[in-house]
């Protein structure tokens, strides 16, 4: 084909139009020419002789001390104050690090940091059924946290999950094996005991890495359809509760009053009979002493005794006795304390009206004992004109 032939614009000797008409580099030479490099860089003999092999070296020793520098720098990391770090080399588990500053080979460890200070929290809830047969809705809550990164990383697939798994299981066996009333009321407390118990029962055996805090017993209430009649069951279960409680509280409250009581009286009643026996042993006694004073002389011992009677009887009295024997034609009488202690009793001509009738009264009865003995005086003569 001839170089001018028609339809052709090239020209053979035109080097630009050879350029434009090149195609992309083989594949081939460009990978001959790395070769040739990095050859050159260990000390072997390029294939071609380049003059450019020195800068080429440089460039490529340069590329490798940043590329080491930037290796080196991203292998510093941090773990926390509240985390482990666990450090996975090639994918399988190798050490684990304390909280600080370390480092580790790029691309060849990995570090997880877990958080074994914070407590965490996982919830549960159903309808689930009770021992009678009966539906309740359970809401609970779990609080734990993680003691070992580790096991708990790689000794189940999830072990959240497989916490879940086990609280269920727990909160439904417990429920399964209580009453409505035990679940609703009184039993709240059994329940929250006895779940935990049963699930560090259940996850013991899988060493999850995680120990339980503590198991809170959020809610217990019926189905809504019959919500408002168990609410009623419940409020009357309270009140008779709260009865109990008063009438306990009240008992408190009563008895050791009543047993001081008791005890008073009973104190009260001994001291009244050792007083009554002390009084009557002292009557005694007197009694003894008077004896032979009476022996000796009966009548001054009786007048003696009479007076002392009269004395003690009349001590109290308001009233006032007048003897007329005394001769007197003028008697006064201290009606001012009279009255002063007499207040709350008869005014002051009842009791002079009350002074008089006993005047007159013992005025009789001195006139009877005259004339009585005058008349044993007159026996007495007779009896004697006859002897």
């Amino acid at each position: 084909m001839a170089w001018n032939e028609p339809g052709k614009d090239k020209d053979p000797w035109n080097n630009d139009d050879k350029k434009k008409d090149q195609g992309p580099p083989d594949l081939d030479v460009i990978f001959q020419k790395i070769t040739d490099l990095f050859g050159g860089l260990f000390g072997k003999k390029p294939s071609s002789n380049n003059g450019n092999n020195g800068a080429n070296k440089f460039i490529i020793l340069a590329v490798a001390v940043v590329l080491g520098t930037v290796w080196f720098v991203s292998g510093w990391y941090t773990v926390k104050e509240s985390d482990r770090g666990v450090v996975l080399r090639f994918g399988s588990y190798h050490s684990e690090v304390l909280p600080g500053l370390h480092w580790n080979p790029k691309f060849i460890d990995r570090i997880i940091p877990i958080n074994v200070a914070e407590f965490r929290t996982m919830p549960t809830t159903g309808f689930m059924l009770t021992e009678d047969e009966n539906i309740v809705k359970v809401a609970l809550e779990v609080q734990y946290r993680i003691v070992a990164p580790e096991k708990y990383l790689f000794n189940v697939t999830d072990a959240d999950n497989s916490l879940l798994q086990a609280l269920n299981s727990s909160l439904r066996f417990v429920v399964g094996h209580s009453t409505m009333d035990d679940v609703l009321t009184t039993g709240r407390e059994i329940v929250r005991q006895e779940t935990w118990e049963m699930l560090e029962k259940i996850i013991e055996p899988y060493d999850l890495g995680i120990e339980v805090v503590d198991v809170n017993l959020q809610q217990t209430r019926p189905p809504e359809q019959v919500k408002d009649a168990f609410d009623d069951a419940i409020a009357a279960q309270e009140d008779e509760q709260r009865f109990i409680r008063e009438a306990e509280a009240y008992e408190r409250e009563k008895e050791p009053i009543a047993r001081g009581q008791v005890k008073r009286i009973e104190q009260q009643a001994q001291a009244y009979k050792e007083g009554i026996v002390l009084k009557a042993q002292g009557a005694v006694a007197r009694f003894n002493k008077l004896l032979p004073e009476y022996h000796a002389s009966p009548k001054v011992t009786r007048q003696r005794l009479y007076l002392e009677a009269m004395e003690s009887v009349l001590n109290s009295s308001s009233k006032v006795l007048i003897d007329n024997k005394s001769g007197g034609n003028l008697t006064f009488l201290p009606l001012d304390k009279l009255m002063s202690s007499n207040a709350s009793r008869a005014a002051k001509p009842t009791a002079v009206s009350e002074i008089e009738t006993r005047s007159r009264a013992d005025e009789k009865a001195d006139t009877d004992e005259r004339s009585a003995s005058s008349d044993r005086v007159s026996r007495g003569s007779r009896s004697t004109g006859r002897d």
